[in-house]
């Protein structure tokens, strides 16, 4: 009975991270369409992170909602990261190996996307 216990508190954990995850990534992106209500410029979307935070610094509705979209892409990512070590506590090494590929395929694939753009 325990073990059933501790694996639905993880399961809750988790899906508490992706329903905050969500949530902070819409509340972001908000703020940035209200800015960019109030304030409508016609400079380029920042697409790289520095150019995001200077944007971020300037109140620049264009790159709140880009961190909103690049806090939802990483809302997956740390539901997997929080998926190893629940496996790992569980003692199920098989599926932290699993997850472990998979979190490599997926830092691979960001990385590919940072340098094709």
């Amino acid at each position: 009975m325990e073990e059933k216990e501790e694996i639905l508190k993880v399961e809750r954990s988790i899906g508490y991270i992706l329903r905050i995850g969500v949530i902070v990534s819409a509340a972001i992106i908000v703020i940035g369409l209200v800015l960019l209500f109030l304030r409508p410029t016609a400079i380029q979307t920042p697409t790289s992170l520095s150019l995001i935070f200077q944007g971020l610094l300037q109140l620049r509705g264009e790159a709140f909602i880009m961190l909103g979209l690049f806090c939802l892409i990483l809302t997956p990512v740390l539901r997997v990261v929080v998926s190893i070590f629940a496996f790992a506590k569980e003692k199920d090494y098989l599926y932290v190996v699993i997850t472990v590929i998979v979190l490599i395929i997926l830092i691979i694939g960001m990385s590919l996307g940072l340098v094709e753009k």
